[in-house]
């Protein structure tokens, strides 16, 4: 049988270097590499503590409004783990980050927390503690 695990992800922007640099500024990912990818469209590669983060352009524009966030199909959200988050939350919010949920007990041993990311994106941090 065949093996698998997580390798990376891909985030449509209309400003991939400003996504990416997001990542770079609040989370302390490391640009890889960047490049233009097969459409001609901006790619910059992260890596977000061993975790590929691919940002790229799109080579036709939408044409319908921007949707509410995490409201579509596809991804819904990025889940990075942090050991503080009351930490996280404080330093990202002295950052200038807009949270859309605070910190909440989601179950036993996990608290979690949202945030927008570049382009509306959601991102949610949580902690995970031994129960």
């Amino acid at each position: 049988m065949a093996t698998y695990r997580y390798d990376h992800a891909h985030i449509i922007s209309p400003d991939p270097e400003s996504a990416a640099s997001f990542f770079v500024d609040k989370f302390g990912a490391t640009v890889k590499g960047t490049g233009t990818a097969a459409d001609g469209t901006t790619m910059v590669m992260l890596d977000l503590s061993g975790a590929n983060v691919f940002f790229k352009g799109r080579a036709e524009k939408p044409s319908v409004e921007t949707p509410k966030p995490g409201s579509t199909y596809g991804l819904e959200h990025l889940g990075i783990v942090t050991d503080d988050l009351d930490a996280a939350v404080a330093e990202l919010k002295a950052k200038g980050v807009k949270f859309v949920q605070d910190i909440t007990d989601f179950r036993p041993g996990i608290r979690i927390s949202f945030l927008l990311g570049p382009d509306d994106t959601l991102i949610e941090l949580l902690e995970r503690k031994p129960v």
